[in-house]
């Protein structure tokens, strides 16, 4: 399938939005750098997973599904997850199975379709040992000590460009690792032992397990080529994590070639700040979703920032988000979606993903009562869909004679001056979920997270 669409995006490596042009536009090729796998995924590791998955429907709606392959990782061998393996005693294979799944199904939750292809670390040792062989056979990297390094002074002509630094100020201002078996302060590590406590594999340079870094290079050089279209995460790790990247590809394959285009989402805040333990303002998708907060909910709110803003969550967008869900779901129920997504709402996401724009778009679809064209808008966004819709079943509940009922009850009031009927179905709606919208204009009860219908039994 092939459309007009002019996709742009947003290229941090340049820093100017451009034209999308894929090298291949038969074989749509990005990879999403994924999670360490040693807990529940926060609010914030969810941000990157809700972006690429518009960005990877945006590119199967354009260039065909079966022309796009995406690619998303999972670290399971990481410092982190060992250290939960010696705390909590478990072996390491059963906490990164258990929580690659925690992961899969919170972001199922989310309406994120898979990626085509979600590589384990640990199944690619292989090529990251070749990887390294053939940086230090071209002088990019040196042993020592039983460590692997990237020499950086080799590539200092490139390294530093996606940053935007170059390496004399970073050094300058670095926080470094100093180990006596450096050359230099921002050399990092390729390859480092393993004790017997630690998982390890063979490799030339004795029993050990490769640094963060060189493990995005060898599975994107293997499932995507050499130079592949799009490269994305958040911005946390555009320092040092891709510079690295970049640094190590290109050192390899013997060119600067590798990501022709880089995406990086901005961070997420609670409230107004940064998200913290500290503040007791931390919290996991897993946390929202047992407190009765819809996955398609977090989904809308977090759509409906662009993704390069920071992005603030608070309960009043979450109560928002479902108001607005549940009425969109009521106009669209029983009916079948138009045959294409808006023109409109195609064109917001094509502007460097302009999600904002599109829920904008949304909310004038559904003023003009266009159902049919709202729903498939949606579901290309990754809502109003089936598998994540069942949240929504009270949405089919009329609570309109409830409304009548409770400004019935005020009217009384207001004559008589006893609102204790006023206060006793205020009270019975609150405890069924709702929330009591009350203002000149009239009543309104709108259902919270944790609706419970059978509440509202007795109260009529």
């Amino acid at each position: 399938m092939r459309t007009e669409t002019v996709i742009k995006l947003h290229n941090t490596k340049t820093r100017t939005k451009e034209v999308f042009t894929p090298i291949n536009p038969d074989n749509v090729r990005m990879y999403v750098c994924g999670p360490t796998v040693y807990d529940r995924a926060h609010l914030g590791n969810a941000r990157p997973v809700v972006v690429f998955d518009i960005l990877n429907r945006l590119l199967r709606q354009t260039y065909g599904a079966d022309r796009v392959t995406y690619v998303r990782n999972f670290t399971d061998v990481d410092d982190k997850i060992n250290t939960r393996a010696a705390e909590s005693g478990r072996d390491i294979g059963v906490i990164t199975d258990e929580t690659i799944q925690w992961f899969l199904d919170d972001m199922a939750a989310l309406g994120a379709i898979e990626p085509d292809h979600m590589p384990r670390a640990t199944q690619y040792i292989p090529q990251m040992v070749t990887m390294i062989e053939q940086l230090i056979a071209k002088g990019h990297a040196y042993e020592a000590e039983g460590h692997v390094l990237f020499a950086v002074d080799s590539w200092k002509q490139g390294y530093g460009k996606l940053s935007g630094r170059s390496v004399d100020d970073m050094i300058a201002g670095a926080r470094v690792e100093v180990a006596p078996y450096k050359r230099n302060p921002m050399d990092f590590v390729l390859w480092k032992p393993s004790d017997e406590t630690q998982p390890g594999w063979d490799s030339p340079w004795g029993r050990g397990r490769p640094g963060w870094h060189i493990e995005c290079s060898a599975m994107s050089f293997e499932l995507l080529g050499d130079t592949f279209d799009i490269h994305g995460g958040g911005n946390d790790l555009m320092f040092p994590h891709h510079e690295n990247e970049i640094a190590q590809s290109c050192c390899a394959n013997g060119d600067d070639s590798f990501a022709k285009v880089w995406l990086h989402n901005e961070m997420l805040q609670v409230e107004g700040k940064k998200m913290s333990k500290s503040l007791g303002n931390f919290f996991t998708v897993r946390d929202l979703l047992e407190q009765g907060v819809p996955g398609e909910v977090i989904r809308l709110v977090f759509l409906s920032t662009h993704y390069r803003k920071p992005m603030d969550w608070t309960d009043k967008k979450a109560k928002e988000a479902e108001a607005t869900l549940r009425k969109w779901r009521a106009l669209t129920a029983g009916i079948e979606p138009a045959a294409n997504a808006a023109a409109v709402v195609v064109e917001a996401l094509s502007d460097d993903l302009n999600t904002a724009g599109a829920i904008t778009e949304l909310h004038k679809l559904a003023a003009a009562g266009d159902a049919a064209g709202l729903l498939a808008s949606g579901q290309l966004v990754g809502l109003l869909t089936d598998d994540i819709g069942d949240w929504a079943q009270t949405a089919d509940i009329d609570l309109s004679n409830f409304e009548v009922l409770l400004s019935e009850a005020r009217a009384a009031a207001m004559a008589s001056k006893d609102f204790s009927e006023v206060d006793r179905l205020k009270a019975g709606f609150v405890d069924a979920g709702l929330e009591v919208r009350m203002s000149k204009a009239g009543v309104e009860l709108v259902p919270g997270p944790g609706f419970d219908a059978s509440k509202l039994e007795g109260l009529s």
